[in-house]
């Protein structure tokens, strides 16, 4: 309508024409506003200085250089280039068309005269991500308003490692008080807060936004309880939220996802179907929160009954089917977008081959990805890394770990984290570590990560170390970094330490023990042989114990042989369960430890009346790529018929005492205490006989007789590593299998 009243002018002046221009560019018909300046050009009419700033402002909007430029000679030719409108249209123009070294050339030319160029120039260098720039621009301009502040931080906030920055600056620009921060600083600064894992600063800055009254601020809100419900303070989110007269769908997204993130769907689904219009991110995040919580039936009827299902849903539904077991609809989801793909889209499917324990067939994927020429995202090398880690497979994560070297990603802390994983998990903590120095703003996971690493190889004292330097790096731990450090504890005997820590999860750093936590103060205490203070404690507990809680105070019992208090929890266990065969298989052998017979035949029957089995231990090890795992009795591996005296550098005698190191176990006491021992047999032996290179006689335990160890150190001059499930053993010397025998009893579980 205005374009016919425009049309049926019978004349028009610069202002008719420019108000057209302008509302075309307001509704972003830019290419109309475009072909109506052309109009107006060659209908001789003189441009205004309006005019010339609307029509750079919407050539930087379209990125088009060279109509730009052709404007910028009718500016100068026009004389238009001093008024402080066209100046700064003339910067925003090229520092849009990231031609930063032309917008620099304007600036330094024309900056004496106008302000208004100083921010727009630290805008551009924002933009093109030259941060360094943009500081000692920053820090040259004659008057610093708190738009050039907030350009600054928000700027460091977008990158990797900026958060720091952006925090350090914004307490320098509290503390000079040439300013006050606005809606835009406090938003961009609560950000960088949950970024960095710092929830105190984050706490601080709540406060701050607080004075100057921004707490019902839409945008704040919604970074407040993100942030919130990151460390899992959902009585906190839920506060702001309700703070808020009439929180947008952004808020009320936030919070959905906060309250998902902690397992309360139903508190989601309240709010869910408060919303007068729900948008995709919603119905989203619904989706993935009814199939988290086991109602994949809720998360497929409001995936159907979506009247415009986005790329972004199906690629949900993807990680739905996964989480419930579903892989065949999730592949049949992924083949049906064939041609609508994303990155994600893959990286979906790889993570629902790893939920689902088919590690080989993510790698496939991948390596199909790169065939396509498919974009590789952070994700993408996470998930893989995850995969190498539940492979053990140290060779494949060093081959993704070379591709990730080529990417942008190398020094991302997300990424960071999971190479952190894989190598602990795969036995090398020195590559853990390096992995650990890259990342240049380790948040709370990635401190996680390597205090688990170090637990996870028994370096207790090491990993408590690490958490207290934590601490001083003002990185705040969560209810993982307590399950990990409270482990290294367990494992290193740190009782008082362990106990410390414990009491101080709730008191100083207001994370709410969990059972995970009650467990492994449990398993602190039943290893030290505390095992009257174990049974206390697990029924003073304000949350009820599971099998899991009385199984590990069994173990222990087990281990120390207090018939008392094993009897008492071993019937817990089978109160709870009366089908564990674990329970079962213990008291049995403590019945035989201690000679009671009667007893134990009595367990046994019960088990076969039950008709169950105790499933065989097990061990694995890596050659060419090929995992081989192995387990009690296991004949099918081609060399398990090799002889041991092939080896032309043993002598006879040694020959004789090496049948007495490796050899099948044959006491049931030792099979229980010594079977993780297995793999090393497969790593030392690799020196014995060189003509078959590394062969794994898993089948075969170290027998730990006296006579034996002094034959052992010729195996030893590498280091091996004993694995199993819980833990990883490096071997640097044969006395240090001695010494990890005696220190554990010779439990190295």
């Amino acid at each position: 309508m205005a374009r016919n009243l425009f049309d049926e002018m019978p004349s028009r002046t610069v202002v008719s024409w420019n108000t057209m221009i302008s509302g075309y560019s307001k509704w972003w018909k830019l290419n109309e506003s475009i072909d109506l300046l052309s109009t107006m050009h060659r209908s001789d009419i003189k441009f205004s200085a309006s005019t010339f700033s609307t029509a750079l402002s919407v050539c930087g909007r379209l990125h088009s250089l060279t109509y730009g430029k052709q404007i910028h000679c009718v500016v100068i030719k026009s004389g238009c280039e001093n008024f402080e409108l066209v100046e700064s249209s003339l910067l925003y123009f090229y520092t849009n068309c990231c031609e930063i070294e032309e917008g620099k050339r304007v600036f330094y030319e024309l900056r004496d005269k106008n302000e208004l160029l100083w921010n727009l120039m630290i805008v551009g260098y924002v933009e093109f991500g030259w941060m360094r720039e943009a500081l000692d621009l920053f820090m040259k301009m004659p008057k610093r308003d708190v738009v050039a502040w907030t350009t600054l931080i928000s700027g460091y906030v977008k990158t990797e490692e900026g958060c720091a920055k952006a925090l350090e600056l914004f307490w320098w620009m509290r503390g000079n008080g040439e300013v006050v921060p606005n809606e835009f600083t406090l938003d961009s600064v609560i950000r960088a807060c949950r970024r960095l894992g710092d929830f105190c600063e984050g706490r601080l800055v709540h406060g701050i936004l607080i004075k100057y009254g921004f707490e019902l601020d839409q945008s704040i809100a919604a970074a407040l309880v993100e942030f919130y419900s990151d460390y899992e303070a959902i009585d906190d989110a839920k506060r702001v939220y309700s703070g808020i007269t009439n929180p947008c769908l952004n808020v009320s997204n936030s919070l959905i996802g906060g309250l998902i993130s902690v397992g309360k769907i139903e508190d989601a689904e309240l709010i869910f179907n408060r919303l007068v219009e729900a948008n995709s991110i919603s119905h989203n995040l619904m989706i993935k929160g009814y199939a988290a919580s086991g109602r994949v039936e809720d998360s497929k009827r409001l995936f159907e009954g979506m009247s415009q299902r986005t790329i972004v849903s199906t690629n949900t539904m993807i990680s739905v089917y996964s989480m419930s077991g579903k892989i065949d609809k999730a592949l049949k989801l992924f083949e049906e977008m064939r041609g609508e793909r994303n990155p994600v889209t893959w990286n979906s499917m790889i993570s629902a081959y790893i939920q689902n324990e088919q590690y080989k067939e993510a790698l496939k994927l991948y390596l199909d990805m790169c065939r396509l020429s498919i974009e590789h995202t952070r994700s993408t090398f996470s998930v893989l890394f995850r995969a190498c880690a539940c492979l053990r497979s140290l060779q494949q994560g060093q081959l993704l770990h070379a591709h990730l070297l080529k990417t942008p990603f190398q020094s991302n802390v997300y990424v960071g984290t999971s190479l952190i994983d894989m190598y602990s998990k795969c036995g090398s903590l020195t590559d853990a570590h390096k992995s650990f120095s890259s990342i240049s703003s380790p948040n709370v996971a990635a401190w996680t990560a390597l205090i688990n690493g170090y637990a996870h190889h028994g370096f207790g004292s090491q990993a408590i170390l690490l958490f207290e330097h934590m601490l001083e790096k003002r990185v705040v731990p969560n209810a993982a970094t307590f399950v990990g450090t409270l482990s290294a504890c367990s494992h290193a005997g740190l009782v008082n330490e362990g106990m410390g820590l414990f009491g101080s999860m709730e008191k100083c750093f207001h994370v709410v023990p969990n059972l995970e936590h009650y467990t492994c103060v449990v398993d602190l205490l039943g290893r030290a042989g505390h095992l009257q203070e174990a049974e206390e404690f697990i029924k003073k507990m304000p949350v009820e114990a599971d099998e899991v809680v009385w199984g590990v105070l069994l173990k222990s019992c087990w281990f120390w042989m207090d018939m008392g208090v094993g009897q008492r929890v071993a019937e817990k266990m089978l109160s709870l369960n009366p089908d564990a065969i674990s329970t079962y298989v213990i008291l049995s052998n403590i019945y035989a430890v201690l000679g009671k017979w009667g007893e134990k035949m009595n367990v046994r029957n019960k088990m076969r009346d039950l008709e169950v089995k105790k499933d065989p231990g097990c061990s694995w090890i890596e050659l060419d790529n090929r995992l081989f795992v192995f387990s009690i009795e296991d004949r099918s591996h081609p060399y398990y018929e090799v002889p041991l005296d092939n080896s032309p550098s043993a002598s006879s005698s040694y020959k004789e005492k090496l049948r007495v190191v490796v050899k099948p176990l044959e006491k049931p006491r030792l099979v229980l205490k010594f079977i993780w021992m297995e793999k090393d047999i497969g790593i030392a032996l690799d020196q014995v006989i060189p003509g078959h290179g590394t062969i794994p006689l898993s089948p075969y335990y170290f027998w730990p007789r006296k006579d034996a160890w002094e034959e052992l150190k010729v195996l030893l001059e590498s280091k091996p590593w004993i694995s199993n499930m819980q833990r990883i053993h490096l071997l640097n010397q044969a006395t240090d299998i001695i010494n990890l025998w005696q220190t554990s009893g010779g439990n190295l579980s």
